[in-house]
Protein backbone atom coordinates (compact mmCIF):
# COMPACT_ATOMS: atom_id res chain seq x y z
CA UNK A 1 0.00 0.00 0.00
CA UNK A 2 1.12 3.57 -0.58
CA UNK A 3 2.70 5.24 2.50
CA UNK A 4 0.27 7.85 2.92
CA UNK A 5 3.03 9.91 5.11
CA UNK A 6 4.77 10.42 1.59
CA UNK A 7 1.96 11.21 -0.54
CA UNK A 8 0.58 15.11 -0.71
CA UNK A 9 -2.68 15.56 1.40
CA UNK A 10 -4.48 17.04 -1.08
CA UNK A 11 -4.82 17.76 -5.09
CA UNK A 12 -5.41 21.06 -5.22
CA UNK A 13 -8.45 22.36 -7.94
CA UNK A 14 -8.72 26.14 -8.23
CA UNK A 15 -5.61 27.99 -9.41
CA UNK A 16 -5.45 29.68 -6.33
CA UNK A 17 -4.38 26.43 -4.81
CA UNK A 18 -2.14 25.22 -7.47
CA UNK A 19 0.23 27.96 -7.66
CA UNK A 20 0.27 28.04 -3.73
CA UNK A 21 1.48 24.22 -4.07
CA UNK A 22 3.68 25.21 -6.33
CA UNK A 23 5.18 28.25 -4.58
CA UNK A 24 6.04 25.41 -1.47
CA UNK A 25 7.86 23.19 -3.81
CA UNK A 26 9.71 26.12 -5.08
CA UNK A 27 10.26 27.20 -1.59
CA UNK A 28 10.85 23.61 -0.51
CA UNK A 29 13.91 23.36 -3.52
CA UNK A 30 15.82 26.56 -2.49
CA UNK A 31 15.63 25.34 0.89
CA UNK A 32 17.16 21.84 0.59
CA UNK A 33 19.67 22.98 -1.90
CA UNK A 34 20.97 25.69 0.44
CA UNK A 35 20.36 24.27 3.80
CA UNK A 36 20.63 20.40 2.86
CA UNK A 37 18.31 17.64 4.02
CA UNK A 38 18.40 17.64 7.92
CA UNK A 39 18.15 21.33 8.42
CA UNK A 40 15.39 21.74 5.73
CA UNK A 41 12.88 21.83 8.02
CA UNK A 42 9.03 22.70 7.13
CA UNK A 43 9.12 25.56 9.22
CA UNK A 44 11.95 27.09 7.26
CA UNK A 45 10.23 25.98 3.79
CA UNK A 46 6.85 27.89 4.79
CA UNK A 47 8.64 31.18 5.71
CA UNK A 48 10.30 30.75 2.58
CA UNK A 49 7.37 30.59 0.73
CA UNK A 50 5.71 33.37 2.68
CA UNK A 51 2.79 31.00 3.92
CA UNK A 52 2.07 29.55 7.46
CA UNK A 53 3.05 26.83 8.39
CA UNK A 54 -0.31 25.22 8.78
CA UNK A 55 -1.28 26.18 4.93
CA UNK A 56 2.03 24.20 4.21
CA UNK A 57 0.37 21.09 6.23
CA UNK A 58 -2.87 21.81 4.15
CA UNK A 59 -0.72 20.41 1.16
CA UNK A 60 1.93 18.29 2.51
CA UNK A 61 1.95 16.20 5.87
CA UNK A 62 5.78 16.32 6.28
CA UNK A 63 9.25 17.26 4.39
CA UNK A 64 9.56 14.01 2.78
CA UNK A 65 6.39 14.20 1.30
CA UNK A 66 7.75 16.82 -0.49
CA UNK A 67 11.13 15.38 -0.96
CA UNK A 68 8.68 12.50 -3.31
CA UNK A 69 7.23 15.58 -5.14
CA UNK A 70 10.59 16.83 -6.21
CA UNK A 71 12.19 13.77 -6.61
CA UNK A 72 9.49 12.70 -8.98
CA UNK A 73 9.12 15.81 -11.06
CA UNK A 74 12.97 15.58 -11.51
CA UNK A 75 12.75 12.06 -12.51
CA UNK A 76 10.04 13.08 -15.25
CA UNK A 77 12.27 16.13 -15.96
CA UNK A 78 14.99 13.41 -17.08
CA UNK A 79 12.64 11.56 -19.42
CA UNK A 80 11.57 14.60 -21.49
CA UNK A 81 15.26 15.52 -21.55
CA UNK A 82 16.44 12.40 -23.23
CA UNK A 83 13.42 12.32 -25.09
CA UNK A 84 14.20 15.90 -26.66
CA UNK A 85 17.59 14.92 -27.58
CA UNK A 86 16.33 11.88 -29.55
CA UNK A 87 13.81 14.11 -31.23
CA UNK A 88 15.63 16.57 -32.39
CA UNK A 89 16.54 15.62 -35.71
CA UNK A 90 18.44 12.88 -37.53
CA UNK A 91 19.99 10.80 -35.54
CA UNK A 92 24.17 11.50 -35.51
CA UNK A 93 26.55 9.91 -37.78
CA UNK A 94 28.60 8.65 -35.68
CA UNK A 95 28.76 6.28 -32.81
CA UNK A 96 30.60 8.81 -30.76
CA UNK A 97 28.37 11.30 -31.13
CA UNK A 98 25.22 8.75 -30.54
CA UNK A 99 26.37 8.54 -27.11
CA UNK A 100 27.12 12.04 -26.32
CA UNK A 101 23.15 12.51 -26.65
CA UNK A 102 22.44 10.39 -23.69
CA UNK A 103 25.53 11.79 -21.84
CA UNK A 104 24.55 14.84 -22.39
CA UNK A 105 21.13 14.61 -21.83
CA UNK A 106 21.89 13.18 -17.83
CA UNK A 107 24.77 16.24 -17.47
CA UNK A 108 21.50 18.54 -18.55
CA UNK A 109 19.45 16.94 -15.86
CA UNK A 110 22.05 16.76 -13.29
CA UNK A 111 23.91 20.55 -13.90
CA UNK A 112 20.69 22.84 -12.75
CA UNK A 113 21.03 22.71 -8.78
CA UNK A 114 23.48 19.51 -7.85
CA UNK A 115 22.70 20.51 -4.55
CA UNK A 116 19.05 19.48 -4.67
CA UNK A 117 20.08 16.83 -6.61
CA UNK A 118 22.17 15.36 -4.28
CA UNK A 119 19.71 15.62 -1.87
CA UNK A 120 16.70 13.97 -3.64
CA UNK A 121 19.00 11.52 -4.53
CA UNK A 122 20.85 10.38 -1.79
CA UNK A 123 18.85 11.55 1.20
CA UNK A 124 15.43 11.60 0.11
CA UNK A 125 13.02 8.44 0.91
CA UNK A 126 11.91 6.26 -2.13
CA UNK A 127 8.50 4.98 -1.77
CA UNK A 128 7.61 2.17 -4.14
CA UNK A 129 5.35 4.09 -6.59
CA UNK A 130 8.66 6.25 -6.97
CA UNK A 131 10.94 3.88 -7.51
CA UNK A 132 8.42 2.23 -9.69
CA UNK A 133 8.44 5.35 -11.82
CA UNK A 134 12.57 5.44 -11.27
CA UNK A 135 13.00 1.37 -12.70
CA UNK A 136 10.04 2.32 -15.88
CA UNK A 137 12.41 5.28 -17.33
CA UNK A 138 15.30 3.52 -16.97
CA UNK A 139 14.13 1.00 -19.13
CA UNK A 140 12.75 3.34 -21.10
CA UNK A 141 16.32 4.82 -21.77
CA UNK A 142 17.61 1.23 -21.72
CA UNK A 143 15.39 0.15 -24.43
CA UNK A 144 16.35 3.36 -26.64
CA UNK A 145 20.21 2.73 -25.92
CA UNK A 146 19.87 -1.14 -27.61
CA UNK A 147 17.93 0.17 -30.76
CA UNK A 148 20.34 2.80 -31.85
CA UNK A 149 23.55 0.37 -30.49
CA UNK A 150 22.04 -2.94 -32.93
CA UNK A 151 21.78 -0.70 -35.78
CA UNK A 152 24.94 0.72 -35.26
CA UNK A 153 27.64 -1.32 -37.45
CA UNK A 154 30.56 -0.41 -35.74
CA UNK A 155 28.94 -1.84 -32.31
CA UNK A 156 31.22 -5.12 -31.63
CA UNK A 157 29.84 -6.25 -28.27
CA UNK A 158 28.33 -9.74 -28.25
CA UNK A 159 25.51 -8.76 -25.97
CA UNK A 160 24.03 -5.81 -27.13
CA UNK A 161 21.59 -5.90 -24.60
CA UNK A 162 23.70 -6.30 -21.78
CA UNK A 163 25.28 -3.56 -23.16
CA UNK A 164 22.48 -0.78 -23.36
CA UNK A 165 21.99 -1.44 -19.80
CA UNK A 166 25.20 -1.11 -18.65
CA UNK A 167 26.23 2.26 -20.70
CA UNK A 168 22.77 3.79 -19.47
CA UNK A 169 23.77 2.49 -15.98
CA UNK A 170 27.35 4.13 -16.14
CA UNK A 171 25.85 7.17 -17.46
CA UNK A 172 23.45 7.98 -14.91
CA UNK A 173 26.19 6.84 -11.87
CA UNK A 174 29.30 8.98 -13.09
CA UNK A 175 27.52 11.73 -14.31
CA UNK A 176 25.59 12.15 -10.93
CA UNK A 177 28.71 11.88 -9.19
CA UNK A 178 30.78 14.57 -11.39
CA UNK A 179 27.79 16.94 -10.80
CA UNK A 180 26.45 16.74 -7.58
CA UNK A 181 30.46 15.70 -5.75
CA UNK A 182 32.43 18.05 -7.99
CA UNK A 183 33.53 21.10 -6.34
CA UNK A 184 31.47 24.25 -7.23
CA UNK A 185 34.65 26.61 -8.74
CA UNK A 186 35.34 23.89 -11.45
CA UNK A 187 32.12 21.91 -12.16
CA UNK A 188 31.36 24.08 -15.40
CA UNK A 189 35.08 24.17 -16.49
CA UNK A 190 35.67 20.98 -16.19
CA UNK A 191 32.26 19.52 -17.46
CA UNK A 192 33.59 19.50 -21.34
CA UNK A 193 36.41 17.14 -20.58
CA UNK A 194 34.31 14.91 -18.73
CA UNK A 195 31.64 14.74 -21.26
CA UNK A 196 34.35 13.64 -23.54
CA UNK A 197 36.74 11.37 -21.93
CA UNK A 198 32.80 9.16 -20.85
CA UNK A 199 32.20 9.63 -24.58
CA UNK A 200 35.14 8.15 -25.26
CA UNK A 201 35.29 5.32 -22.56
CA UNK A 202 32.28 4.13 -23.56
CA UNK A 203 33.04 4.16 -27.55
CA UNK A 204 36.10 2.20 -26.34
CA UNK A 205 34.00 -0.73 -24.69
CA UNK A 206 31.48 -0.94 -27.28
CA UNK A 207 33.77 -0.87 -30.55
CA UNK A 208 36.45 -3.02 -28.54
CA UNK A 209 37.90 -6.45 -29.52
CA UNK A 210 34.83 -9.03 -28.65
CA UNK A 211 36.31 -10.68 -25.84
CA UNK A 212 35.72 -14.28 -24.91
CA UNK A 213 32.48 -15.83 -24.07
Amino acid sequence: MPDKRLRPRKEPGQQRAVETRERLLAAAARVFSEHGYAAGTTNRIAEAAGHSIGSLYQYFPNKDAMLVELATAHARDGIATIERHLAGGPLPDTLEDKIRLFVRAAIDNHRDDPALHRVLFEQAPRPPELLEFLHAAEEKAVAAACELLTADPRVTVADVPMAARLVVSAIESLVHRFVAHSHPGGRLQDAERFENELVDMLTRYLTGPAGPR
